[in-house]
């Protein structure tokens, strides 16, 4: 679901690179991180993370946040959190095992620094791929396939499930629940005879 992707991000996905603070965060217990995204994704992540980690970096690419004004004023309140705006991430760097540190470019200036750090925390852009449906199915702005909450499409027999649909909280653990919805609807639907395609 992600639209960005940064140079050598796929090679620590997991040793650094991660895409969830939920999920991943407690492995940055009195770690340093960065947050790349100032949009509520990346605000959220950053107010997490600094209940866990020493340092919180957030990045972002236009010259002032994007979040919600409430979620910025709780940044504010984060001693161990440090916004950074107006910057492009040119590069995530390792060791060959570990991530170590995040190169980005201040966009005016064209001054390059690094950033030392254990973590990356990705939290920007996301888009549905379910494009092969779009002419099939009911999509919303973002390309997520429009469901009932039985996982029903607008198509008799057709359901969808996990993170390529409407559901919040894009998780695997949500998405495997879902995808069981969907089954039992499809097995209830059938037997209900509710099923209309050839």
């Amino acid at each position: 679901m992600k639209t960005v992707e940064y140079p050598r991000e796929a090679n620590y996905i997991g040793s650094g690179v991660a895409f969830c603070a939920h999920c991943d965060g407690p492995f940055y217990k009195n770690k340093r991180v960065a947050v790349i995204g100032g949009g509520n994704s990346g605000l959220e992540a950053a107010i997490d993370l600094a209940g866990l980690a020493t340092e919180v970096t957030v990045l972002e690419y236009l010259n002032e946040l994007k979040g919600d004004q409430i979620l910025q004023d709780k940044i504010k309140l984060l001693l161990n959190v440090k916004v950074i705006t107006g910057l492009e991430t040119l590069n995530i760097e390792g060791d060959g095992t570990k991530v170590t540190s995040l190169q980005f470019r201040y966009r005016e200036s064209g001054v390059i620094e690094h950033l030392d750090l254990d973590g990356v925390f990705v939290q920007i852009g996301l888009s549905a791929k379910s494009q092969v449906f779009n002419d099939l199915v009911n999509v919303n702005k973002g390309g997520e396939i429009i469901i009932d909450p039985h996982c029903r499409t607008n198509i008799p027999g057709v359901y969808a499930a996990g993170d390529g649909s409407i559901v919040p909280f894009k998780q695997i653990i949500i998405a495997m629940g879902e995808g069981s919805k969907a089954a039992l609807s499809a097995f209830e639907d059938k037997l209900k005879d509710r099923l209309f395609v050839d």
